[in-house]
Protein backbone atom coordinates (compact mmCIF):
# COMPACT_ATOMS: atom_id res chain seq x y z
CA UNK A 1 0.00 0.00 0.00
CA UNK A 2 2.86 1.97 0.70
CA UNK A 3 4.07 1.80 -2.43
CA UNK A 4 1.02 2.58 -4.38
CA UNK A 5 0.87 5.73 -1.85
CA UNK A 6 4.51 6.82 -2.91
CA UNK A 7 3.48 6.18 -7.17
CA UNK A 8 0.23 8.45 -6.15
CA UNK A 9 2.34 11.37 -5.25
CA UNK A 10 4.68 10.53 -7.94
CA UNK A 11 1.94 11.12 -10.23
CA UNK A 12 0.34 14.01 -8.80
CA UNK A 13 3.84 16.16 -8.95
CA UNK A 14 3.62 15.91 -12.91
CA UNK A 15 1.03 18.51 -12.31
CA UNK A 16 3.13 21.12 -10.75
CA UNK A 17 5.80 20.71 -13.93
CA UNK A 18 5.68 22.42 -17.22
CA UNK A 19 5.67 18.30 -18.75
CA UNK A 20 2.12 17.88 -16.89
CA UNK A 21 0.29 17.30 -19.96
CA UNK A 22 2.93 14.82 -21.64
CA UNK A 23 2.74 13.14 -18.39
CA UNK A 24 -1.62 12.75 -18.94
CA UNK A 25 -0.60 11.41 -21.83
CA UNK A 26 1.59 8.73 -20.98
CA UNK A 27 -0.13 7.88 -17.43
CA UNK A 28 -3.45 7.55 -19.67
CA UNK A 29 -1.39 5.42 -21.84
CA UNK A 30 0.38 3.16 -19.92
CA UNK A 31 -2.87 2.60 -17.45
CA UNK A 32 -4.65 0.60 -20.21
CA UNK A 33 -1.67 -1.90 -20.48
CA UNK A 34 -0.13 -2.24 -16.65
CA UNK A 35 -0.05 1.13 -14.88
CA UNK A 36 -1.92 0.76 -11.29
CA UNK A 37 -3.06 4.37 -10.88
CA UNK A 38 -5.71 5.78 -13.28
CA UNK A 39 -5.53 8.89 -15.38
CA UNK A 40 -8.27 10.93 -13.47
CA UNK A 41 -5.87 11.55 -10.75
CA UNK A 42 -3.35 13.60 -12.83
CA UNK A 43 -6.27 14.80 -15.19
CA UNK A 44 -8.18 15.96 -12.04
CA UNK A 45 -5.01 18.00 -11.10
CA UNK A 46 -4.08 19.42 -13.96
CA UNK A 47 -7.86 20.86 -14.44
CA UNK A 48 -7.96 22.64 -11.43
CA UNK A 49 -4.94 24.21 -12.37
CA UNK A 50 -6.54 25.78 -15.51
CA UNK A 51 -10.19 24.79 -15.56
CA UNK A 52 -10.49 26.78 -18.86
CA UNK A 53 -8.33 23.68 -20.35
CA UNK A 54 -10.71 21.15 -18.74
CA UNK A 55 -11.44 19.37 -21.91
CA UNK A 56 -8.69 19.73 -23.26
CA UNK A 57 -7.10 18.06 -20.53
CA UNK A 58 -9.69 15.23 -21.25
CA UNK A 59 -9.35 14.73 -25.11
CA UNK A 60 -5.44 13.82 -24.23
CA UNK A 61 -6.11 11.72 -21.60
CA UNK A 62 -9.28 9.60 -23.88
CA UNK A 63 -6.82 9.42 -26.83
CA UNK A 64 -4.37 8.04 -24.40
CA UNK A 65 -6.15 5.75 -22.69
CA UNK A 66 -7.60 4.25 -25.98
CA UNK A 67 -3.99 4.29 -27.43
CA UNK A 68 -3.25 1.97 -24.69
CA UNK A 69 -6.18 0.17 -24.76
CA UNK A 70 -5.04 -0.98 -28.56
CA UNK A 71 -1.44 -1.61 -27.28
CA UNK A 72 -3.38 -4.25 -24.49
CA UNK A 73 -5.51 -5.57 -27.37
CA UNK A 74 -2.23 -6.06 -29.35
CA UNK A 75 -0.41 -7.71 -26.09
CA UNK A 76 -3.26 -10.47 -25.48
CA UNK A 77 -3.38 -10.99 -29.46
CA UNK A 78 0.20 -11.58 -30.29
CA UNK A 79 2.48 -12.26 -27.18
CA UNK A 80 -0.11 -13.60 -24.55
CA UNK A 81 -0.25 -17.74 -25.93
CA UNK A 82 2.05 -19.48 -26.89
CA UNK A 83 1.87 -21.59 -30.46
CA UNK A 84 1.74 -24.64 -28.13
CA UNK A 85 -1.44 -22.69 -26.49
CA UNK A 86 0.69 -22.08 -22.96
CA UNK A 87 0.94 -19.04 -21.13
CA UNK A 88 4.27 -17.19 -22.26
CA UNK A 89 6.52 -15.97 -20.14
CA UNK A 90 5.17 -12.34 -20.54
CA UNK A 91 2.10 -13.63 -19.67
CA UNK A 92 3.65 -14.78 -16.75
CA UNK A 93 5.20 -11.79 -15.58
CA UNK A 94 1.86 -9.89 -15.55
CA UNK A 95 -0.33 -12.29 -13.24
CA UNK A 96 2.71 -12.15 -11.07
CA UNK A 97 3.61 -8.43 -10.88
CA UNK A 98 0.90 -6.56 -12.24
CA UNK A 99 -1.53 -5.41 -10.22
CA UNK A 100 -5.09 -6.28 -10.87
CA UNK A 101 -4.60 -9.55 -13.22
CA UNK A 102 -5.17 -12.71 -11.51
CA UNK A 103 -6.13 -16.29 -13.02
CA UNK A 104 -9.74 -16.27 -11.73
CA UNK A 105 -10.61 -13.28 -12.95
CA UNK A 106 -9.28 -14.34 -16.47
CA UNK A 107 -11.31 -17.34 -16.17
CA UNK A 108 -14.49 -15.53 -15.75
CA UNK A 109 -13.88 -13.13 -18.18
CA UNK A 110 -14.39 -14.99 -21.07
CA UNK A 111 -18.09 -16.09 -20.00
CA UNK A 112 -18.88 -12.12 -19.96
CA UNK A 113 -17.59 -11.17 -23.73
CA UNK A 114 -19.53 -14.05 -25.01
CA UNK A 115 -22.86 -12.96 -23.50
CA UNK A 116 -22.21 -9.11 -23.85
CA UNK A 117 -18.98 -8.10 -25.64
CA UNK A 118 -19.39 -4.14 -25.92
CA UNK A 119 -21.11 -4.17 -22.35
CA UNK A 120 -17.91 -5.55 -20.79
CA UNK A 121 -15.74 -3.31 -22.54
CA UNK A 122 -18.02 -0.13 -21.93
CA UNK A 123 -18.28 -0.72 -18.21
CA UNK A 124 -14.57 -1.57 -18.18
CA UNK A 125 -14.08 1.94 -19.58
CA UNK A 126 -16.23 3.90 -17.99
CA UNK A 127 -15.91 2.86 -14.12
CA UNK A 128 -12.99 2.02 -11.49
CA UNK A 129 -13.12 -1.72 -12.88
CA UNK A 130 -9.10 -2.54 -13.55
CA UNK A 131 -9.36 -1.47 -17.59
CA UNK A 132 -5.87 -2.57 -18.48
CA UNK A 133 -7.47 -6.50 -17.48
CA UNK A 134 -9.80 -6.12 -20.29
CA UNK A 135 -7.72 -4.60 -23.22
CA UNK A 136 -5.63 -7.47 -22.88
CA UNK A 137 -8.42 -9.82 -22.28
CA UNK A 138 -9.79 -8.46 -25.86
CA UNK A 139 -7.21 -9.75 -27.54
CA UNK A 140 -6.46 -12.54 -26.33
CA UNK A 141 -10.56 -13.83 -26.84
CA UNK A 142 -10.15 -11.94 -30.56
CA UNK A 143 -13.18 -9.52 -29.61
CA UNK A 144 -14.02 -7.80 -32.88
CA UNK A 145 -11.27 -4.31 -32.74
CA UNK A 146 -13.85 -2.10 -34.58
CA UNK A 147 -15.98 -2.65 -31.37
CA UNK A 148 -13.26 -2.46 -29.53
CA UNK A 149 -12.73 0.86 -30.42
CA UNK A 150 -16.11 1.83 -30.70
CA UNK A 151 -16.80 0.64 -27.07
CA UNK A 152 -13.15 2.35 -25.38
CA UNK A 153 -13.52 5.69 -26.97
CA UNK A 154 -17.02 6.08 -26.00
CA UNK A 155 -16.19 5.40 -22.28
CA UNK A 156 -13.13 6.30 -21.39
CA UNK A 157 -14.37 9.46 -23.79
CA UNK A 158 -17.55 9.79 -21.44
CA UNK A 159 -16.06 9.31 -17.78
CA UNK A 160 -12.88 11.94 -18.66
CA UNK A 161 -14.70 14.27 -20.08
CA UNK A 162 -17.48 14.32 -17.14
CA UNK A 163 -14.81 14.63 -14.77
CA UNK A 164 -13.37 17.40 -17.15
CA UNK A 165 -16.81 19.09 -17.05
CA UNK A 166 -17.82 19.05 -13.43
CA UNK A 167 -14.45 20.75 -12.59
CA UNK A 168 -15.15 23.37 -15.55
CA UNK A 169 -18.50 23.57 -14.20
CA UNK A 170 -18.19 23.67 -10.56
CA UNK A 171 -14.09 24.66 -10.09
CA UNK A 172 -12.44 23.94 -6.64
CA UNK A 173 -15.40 23.19 -4.76
CA UNK A 174 -16.16 19.90 -6.23
CA UNK A 175 -12.44 18.28 -6.34
CA UNK A 176 -13.22 16.15 -3.03
CA UNK A 177 -17.07 15.09 -4.55
CA UNK A 178 -14.96 13.80 -7.30
CA UNK A 179 -12.39 11.99 -5.69
CA UNK A 180 -14.49 10.31 -3.08
CA UNK A 181 -17.85 9.55 -4.80
CA UNK A 182 -17.32 9.03 -8.61
CA UNK A 183 -16.44 5.62 -8.71
CA UNK A 184 -19.82 5.15 -6.69
CA UNK A 185 -21.57 7.22 -9.33
CA UNK A 186 -20.02 5.27 -11.88
CA UNK A 187 -20.88 1.92 -10.79
CA UNK A 188 -24.58 3.49 -10.38
CA UNK A 189 -24.89 4.87 -13.85
CA UNK A 190 -23.56 1.60 -14.93
CA UNK A 191 -26.11 -0.62 -13.59
CA UNK A 192 -29.12 2.08 -14.33
CA UNK A 193 -27.61 1.45 -17.79
CA UNK A 194 -26.78 -2.48 -18.27
CA UNK A 195 -30.42 -2.67 -16.18
CA UNK A 196 -32.14 -1.08 -18.87
CA UNK A 197 -30.92 -2.84 -21.43
CA UNK A 198 -31.66 -6.41 -19.95
CA UNK A 199 -35.55 -5.37 -19.87
CA UNK A 200 -35.26 -4.07 -23.34
CA UNK A 201 -33.57 -7.77 -24.34
CA UNK A 202 -35.46 -10.01 -22.14
CA UNK A 203 -38.34 -8.55 -20.85
CA UNK A 204 -40.13 -6.31 -23.23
Amino acid sequence: MNGLKKIYDWVLKWAETPYGIYALFILAFSESVFFPIPPDVLLIALAMGSTVKSFRYAAICTIGSVSGAFMGYAIGHLVWISSDGELTGFANFFFNNIPGFSFSLFNGIKALYTEWDFWVIFTAGFTPIPYKVFTVTSGIFDINPVMFLVASFISRGARFYLVAWLIWRYGPDIKRYIEKYFNLFAFGFMIILIGSFVIVKYLI
